[in-house]
């Protein structure tokens, strides 16, 4: 055809890190610790889950109710109406999508109109941006910033108020946050989403709050809900994630909190979208809740087990990057930890990457020459904060021991120039 066959609206957003850096790793056989999921299974209760609703006869393998299999969504009304002190309607209050991401981009097709500005904060998961840019919207970053440098923990990284502040305009209609952070691992403080709070209320803006990491907090650190605060619940679009919630992301169940006046728009676009959810994966996570919701608080509750697990993880790791001059930022949360690559200097000698970042050529460096695989943190940021931030990678840790183990070997030998 002779005539442009694209709609303008994918102009910018070609690019995906996942895309690329997974496609690296699979083609130099590397030790995986860039994407985030993990190499190990899901908790035996909710495969057994998965089993009986797939042998639970004809129903199972059928459409079930679109916006959310009647088990689960009334599991998660019941659950999260305890954790955010608010009454859920399951049939109102509550959307199943498949994944969180089609939850995010639900949420942009259905709030955000051509010029609406959009306030991300720094880092973010890099699906924001573009969702943003194909709606037409515009979008407006403001960075966590380390308070002091060299800090060694993800509790050190904060918003500055004024500057966030500044960034609120008429044109304002929503702010996305996300807690526990993807990729830094902060943990958001109840006084610094009380912050966010007062200036959403203040200027009548939505609150998009990304919490697929809400179970997996280190350290004693709690996960606070925005959705929970005073005047919050009526304005906030909570975002959750079954994948990351029992460790099976390719399940692809996600789901979405908010008041019915909300849901309501968002189910406008799914059901013109994709109509429906995997109904077998449904009936297991509803399951898993149920069990969950009996367990709660308990040491045999899977929300106390799995941090616990990965607090030994995550130390493993830190451990192996401390050894060969990396410094990692402890994450208080999520999957992953970031570490601090200035302090090693590396000979890239490839003139294909001399135009890209720092942390994007020592990422393929990395891959290409010692077999492992990261994420450079760059992408985590927007253009005008990128080149401030490129001195940092992204090394996931919810990992079997194994391939930590296989890791740090790798590292060693790098340290001693094999």
């Amino acid at each position: 055809m002779s005539r442009r066959i694209h709609a303008r609206r994918t102009e910018g957003v070609d690019k995906n890190v996942w895309v690329e850096f997974t496609q690296l790793a699979a083609d130099y056989k590397a030790v995986n610790l860039g994407q985030g999921f993990p190499d190990f299974s899901p908790p035996k209760f909710v495969q057994e889950a998965f089993c009986d609703a797939v042998n639970g006869g004809p129903q199972m393998h059928q459409y079930t109710r679109a916006f959310g299999h009647p088990r689960l969504v009334k599991s998660l009304a019941k659950f999260f109406s305890r954790v955010m002190g608010h009454e859920i309607d399951p049939l109102e209050d509550v959307l199943v999508t498949v994944g969180a991401y089609q939850a995010l981009f639900c949420a942009f097709q259905a709030l955000i109109e051509e010029g609406d500005e959009v306030i991300i904060v720094e880092p973010f998961f890099d699906c924001y941006q573009p969702m943003v840019k194909m709606v037409g919207g515009k979008e407006v970053y403001v960075p966590l910033r380390p308070k002091v440098e060299g800090s060694l923990s993800s509790a050190d990284w904060t918003l500055s108020a004024e500057e966030l502040a500044s960034k609120f305009t008429p044109r304002t209609k929503a702010i996305v946050i996300n807690t526990p952070n993807n990729p830094l691992g902060k943990v958001y403080k109840t006084e610094e989403l009380q912050m966010i709070a007062d200036l959403c209320i203040k200027h009548d803006v939505l609150c998009i709050s990304d919490e697929v990491y809400e179970w997996l907090t280190y350290d004693g650190n709690k996960h606070v809900k925005i959705a929970s605060l005073p005047g919050m619940w009526e304005r906030t679009i909570t975002i959750g994630s079954g994948g990351k919630t029992f460790s099976a992301t390719g399940w692809k169940v996600g789901w979405v909190i908010s008041s019915g006046h909300i849901i309501k728009h968002m189910k406008t676009i799914f059901q013109n979208c994709v109509y429906h959810c995997p109904t077998a994966a449904q009936e297991a996570v509803a399951r898993g809740f149920e069990r969950e919701y009996e367990l709660f608080g308990s040491p045999e509750s899977y929300f106390q087990q799995l941090p616990a697990m990965l607090h030994h993880r995550r130390g493993k790791l830190a451990s192996s990057l401390q050894s060969v001059g990396l410094q990692p930022i402890m994450p208080e949360g999520g999957y992953f930890m970031i570490a601090d690559i200035s302090s090693v200097k590396v000979d890239f000698n490839d003139d294909s990457t001399k135009d890209e970042s720092y942390d994007y050529r020592f990422v393929k460096w990395l891959t290409k020459e010692k077999g492992l695989a990261t994420i450079p943190v760059s992408a985590f940021y927007s253009p005008e904060h990128g080149k401030e931030f490129d001195k940092y990678v992204r090394f996931c840790f919810v990992k079997e021991d194994d391939t930590l183990d296989a890791a740090e070997q790798i590292l060693k030998k790098w340290s001693q120039g094999k």
